[in-house]
């Protein structure tokens, strides 16, 4: 099955949100190859639940989670993720302290030895 990965999330209704995630849900369910019972036992929720979100029905954030971790799924959160971005500046003064560093005593003379 191909799927859409060009959604364009901001024109779309919430309801529809819903029911792309409720669509999503099924489909990895499937290709796991559990029924809804199965993986409502697995997440900690009422059969109902999953039957509420496949058809494109709200659901709470709480009973989201426990689903997609019983689906193995908890990776669609790292778009979640907030990264540390560092400005081009405070790169270039970190760079210069590593210079700065690294230049210190391995560059001192060594003794020579015979060998």
């Amino acid at each position: 099955m191909m799927v859409n990965t060009n959604n364009n999330w901001a024109a779309m209704s919430n309801t529809a949100i819903i029911a792309v995630i409720g669509n999503y849900i099924k489909e990895q369910r499937l290709l796991q190859n559990k029924s809804q019972a199965k993986l409502a036992e697995e997440a900690g929720v009422n059969r109902w639940t999953i039957g509420q979100i496949e058809n494109g029905e709200a659901i709470t954030i709480i009973s989201l989670i426990q689903i997609l971790r019983a689906l193995d799924l908890l990776h669609v959160f790292d778009i979640f993720k907030i990264e540390q971005q560092v400005s081009p500046i405070e790169l270039a003064k970190l760079e210069k302290r590593k210079r700065q560093r690294a230049s210190g005593k391995d560059n001192e003379e060594q003794p020579r030895t015979d060998w």
